[in-house]
């Protein structure tokens, strides 16, 4: 048996004929309800991908060098971020880039080893995946049918992985995890992981106003501020031998948002000249639509949040009375050699009530299934978790003075989700999907490229603020 907290599909019970009819197999792709088997082909289909991507596709070298350039320098005792540099420039990414990359410097022979090194990166690719998988597996936002598109043209998220070795991955993974976590209700865990993920890359900070949201709709106060400070703690934790060789250094180079960046990289800004691109004024308008689009998006993202919270604590209060209320029951009839007529049609009837598509539930099976049947109902809600976190990250993404192309892992894994949260007919959702990666994958970027890519950021942000004002 498969099974799925968002959707218990049981694949052992089906028969091969019930399994390959036409209205099983139109399930199977149309029916988000029933992913899972599509999720557990597509992730054995990336193993064998991801292996031959590796074993035939040549490598590039792009930053992995100064990676390990950087990482030497903090290995032999340079604490200040002000001399820690590689051949691409300083070192601007936080302290726990650094400890990360230690790791995979020892493990791949001082770097050298890159043949394993695209191998650990697989490994994160797939666990990457499982996590993603999870996600649509829950919400049953997602059919079949559009997660096997999205994995078929996945050219570039692939490339970004297992070919070129960045460390925005490692980021994205780290917030998905703590994702996870949320979702099961791990508040604290979370909090770690997700100020681990920030230790990684900054990047992940655009998910932060829907992280604070989601703290005070969900928690108590106090409870917040203890998050809050876990957040805090675990950056200063971290990043403590820096901080306290030289602050500015380390605080200007791994946080700095008026970075500049260089023109020649942008996929999303190429029609605009190089003055324009590099303009203060330009920056500082970026910013400032940042924030209104943030603002605007404010009362939904609190609305969803504030009604998973009430969801959620409804759901767990009918859980706990349900069990509460079996649990009696079945120790009162336990008490007799014989069940009476009415206790036995009880029972029965509330046997039937959790019982799985699978077949019918044992009495010894009663308590798991109710707990089941009442985590089903939790994970369906969770939707209202988490459609504002990745429409907060996207509204960064949207609003970014200069991406690059390993910044697609940025939100590629959360495009599907956000495209389906839209009231936009299918053909023009795939139209948009296409078109997006048509930009990441046109190299380099042209004024055609990065206008198309602003034009369909643009249309799925205004679709997904449609849906959540409905």
């Amino acid at each position: 048996m498969v099974k799925n907290k968002g959707n218990l599909v049981s694949v052992g019970a089906w028969s091969k004929k019930k399994m390959f009819s036409v209205s099983s197999l139109k399930k199977l792709l149309f029916d988000p309800n029933y992913i899972t088997p599509v999720c557990l082909l597509l992730f054995v289909g990336e193993i064998f991908l991801n292996l031959y991507i590796v074993g035939n596709v040549k490598y590039t070298e792009i930053d992995w060098i100064a990676y390990m350039q950087e990482v030497e320098g903090f290995l032999n005792g340079t604490l200040d971020y002000a001399e820690l540099k590689g051949d691409t420039g300083p070192c601007v990414y936080p302290a726990g880039f650094l400890y990360l990359y230690s790791i995979l410097y020892y493990l791949t022979s001082q770097g050298t080893n890159i043949r394993l090194a695209q191998y650990i990166f697989m490994g994160l690719y797939l666990a990457q995946t499982y996590l993603t998988y999870d996600i649509y597996r829950k919400t049953c936002k997602v059919p079949g049918y559009a997660l096997i598109l999205s994995a078929a043209t996945s050219y570039r998220i692939h490339s970004i992985y297992v070919l070129r070795l960045f460390n925005d991955p490692f980021a994205v993974f780290f917030f998905y995890l703590s994702l996870h976590f949320l979702l099961d209700g791990k508040w604290k865990t979370a909090s770690v992981i997700f100020s681990i993920a920030v230790s990684i890359k900054m990047n992940i900070l655009l998910y932060a106003p829907a992280l604070f949201i989601a703290y005070i709709t969900n928690l108590s106060h106090l409870n917040t501020f203890i998050n809050l400070a876990i957040c805090g703690v675990i950056q200063l934790i971290l990043g403590a031998p820096f901080l306290y060789t030289n602050p500015y250094s380390y605080l200007k180079a791994s946080f700095d948002l008026g970075r500049v960046f260089e023109h020649k990289w942008t996929v999303n800004y190429r029609f605009l000249d190089v003055e324009i691109f590099e303009n203060k004024v330009f920056h500082l308008s970026l910013l400032a639509v940042h924030l209104v689009l943030l603002g605007i998006f404010a009362k939904p993202i609190w609305r969803f949040m504030r009604s998973y919270a009430n969801l959620r604590g409804l759901i767990v209060q009918m859980r706990n009375q349900t069990l509460k209320s079996s649990k009696k029951e079945k120790e009162k009839l336990e008490k007799e050699d014989e069940l009476s007529a009415d206790q036995q049609q009880f029972l029965d009837n509330l046997e039937r009530q959790f019982k799985h598509r699978a077949g019918a539930v044992s009495k010894k099976q009663l308590k798991s299934e109710t707990e089941e049947k009442v985590t089903i109902n939790f994970y369906k809600i969770s939707q209202l978790m988490i459609l504002p976190f990745f429409v907060t990250n996207f509204i960064g993404i949207v609003c970014a003075r200069s991406l690059h192309y390993q910044f697609y892992s940025w939100y590629f894994h959360s495009l599907l989700y956000l495209a389906f949260s839209t009231k936009y007919s299918k053909p023009f959702t795939f139209l948009l999907l296409a078109l997006i990666e048509y930009s990441w994958n046109t190299y380099p970027s042209t004024n055609a490229s990065s206008s198309i890519l602003h034009i369909c950021h643009v249309s799925i942000l205004l679709g997904v603020y449609s849906t959540m004002t409905a």
